[in-house]
């Protein structure tokens, strides 16, 4: 098995879509709009590629963005700073291979360069709800909960401290630099289409 962590691509979108809205209760569904917005501005939208094909994706998101949802909205009413992880889902014919996983240690590499904590919610049902289980594996600890108004459904609001970033924040961000180095894997992912860079090299 060959498998790939990047990136979405736009073309991939409406794949990305169908993925979601199949993964069943423990995923919201969405519509293109709620869709493209992710496109325009998560901070993370990346995607398993598996044998060559979409396996799944995660999406994440900084404060800064301007998002409606309760559990992210719950979020930023309490901490200044945060990574949210909005959504994860995995193609039924590839979940128990460990993408999940995977996902998490990747995102996690993003955040602690840019944020003290990950943020991420579950639904619940019990205290033995088998994603507590996965979420407390990677650190996770319930830090708030509530019915998520419109939907009926109660969450789990987890937070994850990443004991990094304060080394990250004095050595780079507030060292005089205030960036990160220029690196590949430290880059923020662009919503630039080639059409855009086109435009851009036309104009200035």
């Amino acid at each position: 098995m060959t498998m790939v962590i990047r990136d979405v691509r736009e073309h991939e979108l409406d794949s990305v879509l169908a993925l979601n809205n199949a993964a069943g209760a423990g995923i919201l569904p969405i519509d293109p709009e709620r869709l493209q917005f992710f496109w325009k501005h998560a901070a993370y939208f990346r995607v398993a590629e598996v044998d060559g094909s979409l396996a799944g994706f995660l999406v994440a998101l900084m404060p800064d963005a301007a998002y409606d949802s309760p559990n992210f909205l719950w979020f930023r009413e309490r901490y200044p700073e945060f990574v949210y992880i909005d959504r994860i889902v995995i193609a039924g014919a590839h979940r128990g291979e460990g993408l999940g996983r995977v996902f998490y240690a990747d995102v996690q590499s993003f955040a602690e360069v840019r944020s003290p904590r990950l943020a991420c919610e579950v639904f619940v049902t019990t205290g033995r709800d088998p994603a507590l289980l996965f979420h407390g594996s990677f650190g996770f600890h319930e830090v708030g909960q509530q019915v998520i108004p419109g939907v009926g459904l109660r969450a789990s609001y987890l937070a994850k401290d990443l004991c990094s970033f304060p080394w990250v924040r004095a050595t780079y961000l507030d060292a005089g630099a205030h960036a990160l180095p220029e690196v590949e894997w430290l880059r923020a992912r662009s919503t630039e289409s080639p059409s855009d860079h086109a435009q851009q090299r036309a104009t200035g």
